[in-house]
């Protein structure tokens, strides 16, 4: 899986089946998570992996009872360390930078468990005080995104998007970015239909041709593979 399938194929599940997730696997997607760029590369972020039992419900009652959660082989809390980042930067990386850094570092560990096979959930909305305490973070710490990691057990239904066009502008706000207008020679396909559906349709083509010469990959070779 490209990065391109995986952005259009990654979407919120709320459904897990009660199968564990490998260590290593979770390995992988907190090493793709430090790969993302972060101001002045400070790296401030921080990374809980919950699979106790007993934590993950609190942790699901802590935002705002979302039990989804707690169903969930793993739970990924990232966090920013503001002691870190205030030091280069001050307040404003206090306030601003560790909440860029920590959502780079989430997309990106999203991203990757979609390209490994594995649902994911972006949880923004959760009481911070109360997940510090249950995971006994020190004061300098700031959870800011709770990620519950699994196999989905549901199929989500396709994403509804705003069409890029209608929030895009060209140079100035009153003018529109439309391909269309500003390169009239674009190809014909691409001006036909939205540059989503050609991208789609293109992934699809790929995809029917990867599965025909498809043959399984073990792990180590996975690994290799990522690493060049």
């Amino acid at each position: 899986m490209n990065v391109f399938e995986a952005i259009i194929a990654r979407s919120s599940v709320r459904k897990f089946e009660n199968t564990p997730v490998d260590d290593k696997l979770i390995g992988v997607l907190l090493f793709m998570a430090t790969q993302s760029p972060s101001a002045g590369n400070v790296q401030e972020w921080e990374f809980f992996v919950v699979k106790d039992e007993d934590l993950k419900k609190k942790i699901a009652e802590a935002a705002i009872h979302q039990d989804f959660i707690a169903q969930a082989p793993a739970i990924i809390v990232i966090c920013a360390n503001l002691e870190k980042i205030s030091l280069k930067y001050g307040k404003r990386g206090e306030l601003l930078y560790s909440i860029q850094d920590t959502a780079n570092a989430a997309m990106s560990l999203l991203l990757a468990a979609q390209g490994l096979g594995l649902a994911s959930c972006w949880v923004g909305s959760f009481d911070e005080e109360r997940v510090k305490d249950i995971l006994e973070m020190p004061p300098h710490l700031r959870p800011l995104v709770i990620i519950p990691i699994g196999y989905s057990a549901e199929h989500p239904k396709g994403k509804n998007r705003i069409h890029y066009e209608t929030l895009t502008y060209f140079n100035k706000y009153n003018e529109k970015f439309d391909i269309a207008y500003i390169q009239p020679g674009a190809a014909y396909e691409i001006r036909l239909k939205p540059i989503a559906n050609y991208i789609k349709d293109e992934l699809e083509k790929r995809k029917k041709k990867r599965e025909k010469e498809k043959k399984p990959v073990t792990f180590k070779e996975f690994l290799k593979k990522l690493s060049r």
